[in-house]
């Protein structure tokens, strides 16, 4: 089990996606949650991102995500975000599913990012349904302007505290990105699974629809998984592996 043989699965794949998790922008110096200096060891993250605890105090959120989230700007992708972009850009991988909300992956070139966790690209108002009215939204670089200088992004027509297009605990998942990640999943005769633990439902359900579908997985994470067993290569060093892929690929293409 190489990455060399890894490398020649991925091009001789008919149809290629990856699913990433937080683990894949650990490498660019934000925190995940669950890993063994996660978030969750040291602050109720869970409250950060709880719908009920934004409803009653907005503020919270984006005092207590006002570097995790808005500090973004100064996060470039990492080897593995700018790799995937290289892969997509040459045709070998055709979708990619992520769980992160840290806009990295269309920062490093990427096209078709499925966003399964929502994504705080824009703010919008709650209570006059911004998310249908581009006159009660406000875009990332706005709001976190506001965030970083210490105030809170709010609805330019009734002053209500803006909401990230974030999906929070206690909230449904956006319709259209599920549906489009259960899709390419089921296409996939290969998906790369990639910095996560496959603990989070329905994303860690995606695997298993590609494995449903007579498809194969490739599972790189420092943690085990509940699929290992079922992944056709398994490697701990997402940035070791990545760094190979790339050298891999430049020779090729030359």
């Amino acid at each position: 089990m190489t990455v060399k043989q890894l490398f020649e699965k991925i091009r001789n794949a008919k149809y290629n996606t990856a699913l990433t998790g937080a683990g894949v922008s650990t490498l660019s110096g934000i925190r995940d949650f669950r890993g063994k200096n996660g978030l969750y060891n040291e602050m109720d993250a869970e409250k950060i991102f709880d719908i009920s605890y934004f409803k009653k105090d907005p503020s919270f959120y984006y005092k207590a995500s006002a570097s995790l989230i808005y500090g973004l700007d100064e996060k470039t992708p990492s080897i593995v975000h700018n790799v995937l972009a290289e892969l997509e850009k040459q045709g070998y991988l055709k979708a990619l599913i992520t769980q992160n909300i840290d806009l990295l992956h269309e920062k490093a070139g990427s096209k078709n990012v499925i966003e399964i966790h929502g994504s705080p690209r824009i703010h919008y108002c709650m209570r006059c349904s911004g998310g249908n009215n581009p006159e009660v939204c406000m875009p990332f670089d706005e709001a976190a302007k506001i965030v970083l200088a210490g105030g809170l992004p709010k609805c330019p027509k009734c002053a209500s505290i803006l909401k990230p297009d974030i999906t929070f605990f206690g909230e449904s998942l956006p319709v259209n990105a599920l549906r489009d990640a259960t899709i390419e999943s089921q296409k996939s005769d290969l998906m790369l699974v990639l910095g996560t633990s496959l603990t989070v439902f329905p994303a860690a359900s995606m695997p298993q629809y590609t494995l449903r579908h007579g498809g194969e997985i490739v599972i790189v994470n420092n943690m085990s998984t509940p699929m290992d067993s079922e992944a056709v290569f398994r490697f701990d060093d997402l940035e070791e592996v990545f760094c190979e892929i790339k050298e891999l690929l430049f020779l090729h293409k030359n």
